[in-house]
């Protein structure tokens, strides 16, 4: 096809190669249509496992791909690794990185979210976040330097600093990383160490708020609390962290020492509503209608955890993956009506398949609704909705392999410290 039969086509621009971005260029075929998808990085993330990266038990490549693997047959499919740096809605282009500038005809922003620290960005180095691949092997990288350094350190208050790790929040990913890093130091690490005994170590999960998992029941919450603490982990609530460094952290008035903290309390959208010069939600999200369009702007979408989206009863759609994918679905279906001439599809409507949340390797709470479930039942129902939307058939064997053998054994396959460089923050756990 010649370069001007290209041009002529609708040019739909997609900004963020996450759930909702991914699941509207698979949806979106259309003869007339010719897509750019733009992220910063070159492959997609299945974000609801990277916590499972961070505590040792999957390898990166187990829940991430290519995205030009993944769209590899999709001729209409141009994908550009770029950071959008500015939207100009008017002459309808987008800028990226090194002076690019793409003409479109529909933009869809999916551009994700990023840490909230609340006013204190200084933390963000002491208390990494977990957003992307590199935020999770940060984290690995930490919890496992951590023993190492215990191992060699002669001052007891030192090394019981080094053998406290503290995580901050206590939604579904604040709740998994306790769990998991307290089974890391229980059951699988006690063999491997001579000078320190690992199950030592505490892992304390801190919540400003009066409980943990605030999203889900409160029986469900109640039941994920206990289990918790009969792990040995020491559940905080109510109770904000107010300061925090690289050799301690003040919890209300109470100062622990912990050299290994990691952040789960918050995030906060993308800078889409900037670029835009519209309204944004109190966590920076683009207040979208019920079409998922910009005010204003019926060729300018936003969707997943960049956009507010209401709910019919009055709240805001989760920002959760079965959300972000049903958004990017709807909105290639606008797109193809809008040209076809057909009939719009009604208002968006996000359908709740359900809140899940593991408390180790073997508990879970899952909320469907109409029913609820607690324990190994919720842990299978929990490992088998991951593994379904995870994007293929090799993916789906490798996890479900390496959480079968984590299972059966008790041991963690991917424990490389493979970074010789060490962070500032690092360093100055170490000295």
């Amino acid at each position: 096809m010649s370069n001007s039969e290209q041009s002529a086509k609708h040019h739909v621009v997609v900004v963020g190669g996450g759930f909702a971005g991914l699941q509207l260029v698979k949806t979106l075929k259309h003869p007339q249509v010719r897509i750019t998808l733009i992220d910063q990085r070159n492959h997609h993330l299945f974000q609801p496992l990277l916590y499972q990266v961070a505590t040792t038990i999957l390898p990166t490549s187990e829940i991430a791909w290519p995205i030009r693997r993944v769209l590899r047959k999709r001729k209409d499919v141009t994908v550009l690794m770029a950071t959008v740096t500015a939207i100009d809605s008017d002459k309808r282009t987008v800028s990226y990185t090194n002076g690019g500038t793409l003409s479109y005809d529909t933009l869809v922003l999916a551009t994700g979210a990023r840490h909230s620290y609340f006013g204190r960005d200084e933390w963000e180095n002491t208390a990494p976040g977990l957003k992307t691949l590199e935020d999770a092997t940060t984290i690995r990288r930490r919890i496992l330097r951590a023993f190492e350094y215990a191992e060699r350190e002669q001052d007891p208050e030192r090394r019981r600093g080094l053998q406290t790790f503290a995580v901050i929040g206590a939604g579904p990913t604040g709740v998994e990383l306790a769990g998991i890093i307290a089974e890391l130091a229980q059951k699988v690490l006690p063999d491997e160490f001579r000078n320190i005994d690992t199950r030592e170590s505490q892992v304390l999960l801190i919540e400003a708020g009066d409980r943990v998992l605030p999203a889900f029941p409160e029986q469900l919450s109640d039941y994920a609390s206990q289990s918790l603490q009969r792990m040995g982990i020491s559940v905080l609530t109510g109770r904000p962290v107010t300061e925090c460094s690289t050799q301690q952290i003040t919890v209300g008035d109470e100062v622990v020492p912990c050299c290994t903290t990691i952040w789960a309390a918050g995030v906060a959208a993308s800078p889409a509503a900037e670029w835009l010069g519209v309204q944004a939600d109190k966590a920076g999200r683009v207040i979208v209608g019920d079409d998922l369009t910009v005010a204003d702007r019926p060729h300018v979408f936003v969707i997943g955890d960049t956009a507010c989206v209401k709910t019919s009863d009055g709240g805001v759609v989760p920002g959760l993956a079965p959300a972000a994918k049903q958004q990017g679905a709807y909105v290639a279906k606008v797109v193809q009506s809008r040209l076809t001439g057909q009939a719009v599809p009604n208002a968006f409507r996000y359908s709740h398949h359900g809140s899940l949340a593991t408390i180790g390797k073997r508990s879970a709470v899952a909320d469907f609704g109409f029913v609820r479930l607690k324990g190994g039942i919720a842990w299978w129902a929990w490992g088998i909705a991951h593994i379904y939307f995870l994007i293929g058939t090799r993916s789906r064997v490798a996890v479900a392999w390496s959480w079968l053998w984590s299972y059966l054994t008790g041991q963690n396959s991917a424990r490389l410290i493979t970074q010789r460089d060490l962070t500032a923050s690092e360093r100055d756990v170490r000295d």
